[in-house]
């Protein structure tokens, strides 16, 4: 057991990479390359954004929060496991731990809170044509991007901080990620105070981003159907069938982990893959459906590269 005082100076271990010796330059190289092609594609649809004045529109502004918030989420994992990996060193400092999972849990609950405003902003787009541009201004937008980053940062705040009064009595992690859920069977005490905020909060993201997906995705059905113009319909429903791809993925890669860390049935080989996997396969797969399968966006990358290779003869 260790004091309160102590115990931000605590130094923890995370659960063993398990690699052989062989293959941790590998295993190094693969996760630096994967990290990288991460960041390339998310930050190749920021700046394209960012860089052409008719992509600043309502859509393209909260995929540019996506695409952040998703090289986040995979920095807030890829440098101190690629560090594991090439030390064989699997030490964290308790403070370390807590500001890696504060980002880990950060990033879920952006990924929630951005999917649920880009269905409302579709919604919007398909259900409510002509008053789109009313309703979806830039300072309704802002205000948009405001509170759900804000409302984001200051549940995931209460929700490291409740963890900090409370005494440690072991310190060996049963994860590869320092996961909130895996913080609190450190814990001698508190775990109930702990629990029922942290219920209280999956309940939150998960019951919000469920009910708005489900309520907007089936008024632009009825409206998708009713709709005679079918050039119209087509688009709507690949923009759509894009968004419902990303959330279904998300659902997936998080319900998963939460519900096995709750459980004694799951293999705890299982778990931890699926808890690498949220920052690997988003990560991955936004900028390539989301982005450059976007009609727009792909458009200014390749003018772009093209120019470029015009300048260069």
């Amino acid at each position: 057991m260790y004091p309160n005082g102590s115990v931000l100076s605590l130094v923890l271990t995370l659960h063993s990479l398990e690699l052989p010796e062989i293959s941790i330059y590998p295993t190094f190289i693969f996760g630096l390359i994967t990290y990288l092609f991460i960041l390339l594609c998310n930050l190749t649809v920021v700046v394209t954004i960012c860089m052409n004045r008719n992509l600043h529109k309502p859509m393209y502004i909260l995929l540019l929060n996506l695409e952040i918030n998703d090289a986040m989420g995979a920095t807030s994992l890829f440098p101190q496991l690629l560090y594991s990996i090439w030390s064989q060193d699997r030490s964290i400092s308790y403070s370390a731990c807590l500001l890696q999972g504060f980002f880990v849990h950060l990033y879920g609950g952006a990924s929630y809170v951005i999917l649920t405003a880009m269905a409302y902003d579709r919604y919007i787009a398909i259900c409510c044509p002509l008053r789109y541009g009313a309703i979806m201004t830039t300072n309704n937008l802002v205000k948009i991007i405001t509170g759900m980053w804000l409302l984001n940062f200051i549940l995931i705040t209460v929700v490291f901080s409740i963890l900090v009064p409370y005494r440690i009595c072991q310190t060996h992690m049963t994860d590869l990620v320092c996961y909130k859920a895996t913080l609190m069977k450190l814990l001698c005490d508190g775990i109930e105070v702990n629990n029922i905020f942290g219920l209280f909060c999956i309940v939150f993201y998960h019951g919000l981003a469920l009910f708005v997906v489900v309520f907007t995705y089936i008024h632009i059905l009825i409206t998708c159907v009713t709709n005679k113009q079918s050039d119209a319909k087509i688009k709507a429903l690949q923009t759509c069938g894009t968004h419902l791809v990303v959330f279904l993925l998300l659902e997936f890669n998080t319900l998963f982990p939460i519900l096995a860390h709750r459980s004694e049935f799951v293999p705890g080989f299982l778990r931890r893959v699926f808890s690498i996997s949220n920052f690997i396969f988003p990560p991955l797969v936004n900028p390539l459906v989301y982005g450059f399968k976007t009609k727009e966006i792909r458009q200014k990358i390749f003018t772009y590269f093209k120019n470029k290779k015009i300048s260069s003869f």
